[in-house]
């Protein structure tokens, strides 16, 4: 059946914010994977119970396979239904998306335009919503771009959130990959999103910016953790113009100290991401660190770190990445409390 909301994802793409609700009707994994922004998931199969659908159709056929899909679709939308959405009004407008467009938000989508409710179903599915995204970020963001550079420890993701409070256009691709960026990077109890997934909060942040105001940026590498920014972003991020953060050594670590508090308290789990640097460094060093963390003297081992590895990599790196650092605007910071990246964000941005 074909509705006449029925549309491609290119010609819903500036009305989203028209639907009441975004309905992914997709497995629970693959919803994880990756799905459109702000969608709830609301399986018309779960993960089980596509298996053993598909299951059927291979080793008995196609028509024992439907009747049983049919049944459990039909009593999973009644949960759904039941669940969520009794308090509805008549107006009430859900746009609906399986992987292709097809069957799963086809029996959807059927079901609530016969209770009454202008339901849209996305023709392509996920699918169609994929193919946009990728070519959306293929092309170069017309976005007026300020990079915050500085070495490990600067401050610079603490700007950006603070920037954000006070009201700034702020890029965080740290906070969109869950890690930090660096061989210690990674947050404990947070893995790292999907590849798509990352690039789908990308595309939803930067559509959602304004053209005419800056957006602050960190100046990151190619890949944050395991994740890879997207060309057209880096490279546009890479031309634009830089802010260049001053800390003194001696905050740097105390900053470090907090950020990385899961590290400083647990000494073994410190040790075996430093043995990622030992190609760099060599067993002799990596040794010796290892030393001071087992002994507890973590401010020492956070200082040589920062001069023995963190700073002479920045050093080789960011006039090369970043030619626009050579003529920085330098914004020194006193200190690290709140009211002094509160001080900073407000002579950055001045709404």
């Amino acid at each position: 059946m074909k509705y006449p909301e029925l549309s491609h994802f290119a010609d819903l793409v500036d009305r989203l914010h028209e639907f009441d609700a975004i309905i992914d009707v997709r497995t629970e994994a693959e919803y994880a994977l990756d799905h459109v922004p702000g969608a709830i998931n609301c399986p018309v199969l779960d993960d089980e119970q596509r298996i053993v659908v598909g299951t059927t159709y291979k080793q008995v056929g196609a028509f024992e396979a439907k009747k049983m899909g049919a049944a459990m679709v039909a009593r999973n939308i009644a949960q759904h239904i039941d669940a969520l959405w009794q308090d509805k009004p008549r107006d009430w407008r859900p746009l609906v998306y399986c992987w292709r467009g097809g069957n799963r938000s086809g029996a959807m989508a059927h079901i609530l335009a016969k209770i009454g409710w202008p339901v849209a179903q996305l023709d392509g599915g996920y699918k169609d919503y994929r193919q946009y995204v990728s070519a959306a970020l293929e092309r170069t963001p017309a976005l007026d771009f300020r990079v915050l550079c500085g070495t490990t420890g600067s401050g610079k993701s603490r700007l950006l959130q603070t920037l954000e409070s006070v009201g700034a256009q702020v890029l965080d691709l740290e906070q969109l990959a869950a890690h930090r960026g660096s061989v210690l990077g990674s947050i404990p109890s947070h893995p790292q999103p999907s590849q798509k997934a990352f690039e789908s909060a990308i595309w939803d942040r930067l559509r959602r910016f304004d053209p005419a105001l800056p957006v602050f940026v960190e100046s990151e590498s190619k890949k944050v953790g395991e994740l890879r920014v997207p060309g057209a972003l880096m490279d546009k991020m890479r031309a634009s113009p830089c802010v260049a953060l001053r800390l003194s050594r001696e905050h740097r670590v105390a900053l470090l100290m907090q950020d990385y508090a899961h590290y400083t308290h647990d000494a073994a789990a410190l040790n075996e991401q430093l043995g990622l640097l030992a190609a760099l460094h060599g067993r002799d060093k990596i040794n010796a660190w290892r030393e001071l963390a087992n002994a507890g003297r973590m401010a020492e081992l956070v200082g040589m770190l920062l001069s023995e590895h963190y700073d002479p990599a920045y050093l080789r790196s960011i006039d090369r990445n970043f030619p626009g650092n050579a003529d920085a605007q330098v914004l020194e910071l006193p200190g690290i409390a709140p009211d002094d990246f509160r001080a900073a964000a407000l002579a950055l941005h001045r709404p």
